[in-house]
């Protein structure tokens, strides 16, 4: 197994921070809370999309990435981008949104795996993050409704 460098893994568990303070804020039932809403769908969106430019900037420096890694790649920030819709047309916001958000971010590592960019010692690192923030986001969407 690679070791995972300490400064990835502090960065990495700190990028979860950003959605802790957001699933606190909406415990409370003020004003702060559609802010908090709000920026846990932004956030999880964000990551999201970010996860998308990791696999298209690992499949251009593999020689034989397999084709369907830049297709997938895509999905990510245009996935993101439907999950926004409702909200700029007023309907219903942000519950089922950030619960699909995080689905799909706690089991986004199935592509990494998948395309076998999955380094043991990074993978590990990778399914905590993922299914940290996923937990969150879903969380949050729950207490949405």
């Amino acid at each position: 197994m690679e070791p995972v460098s300490d400064n990835a893994r502090l960065l990495g568990y700190a990028g979860l921070l950003p959605q802790a303070a957001a699933f606190v804020a909406v415990l409370k039932d003020g004003p702060e809370k559609w802010t908090a809403l709000a920026m846990a769908f932004g956030y999880a969106a964000l990551i999201f999309s970010f996860l998308g430019g990791v696999w298209w900037g690992r499949a251009m420096a593999m020689p034989r990435a397999p084709r369907w890694v830049f297709a997938v790649a895509v999905l990510p920030s245009l996935i993101a981008l439907a999950l926004w819709f409702p909200w700029m047309v007023g309907d219903t916001w942000p519950g089922p949104e950030l619960i699909m958000l995080g689905a799909l971010i706690a089991a986004s590592p199935l592509i990494d795996r998948a395309t076998g960019f999955a380094p043991a010692g990074w993978m590990a690192l990778r399914w905590r993050l993922s299914l940290g923030l996923g937990g969150l986001s879903l969380a949050i969407g729950l207490m949405a409704h």
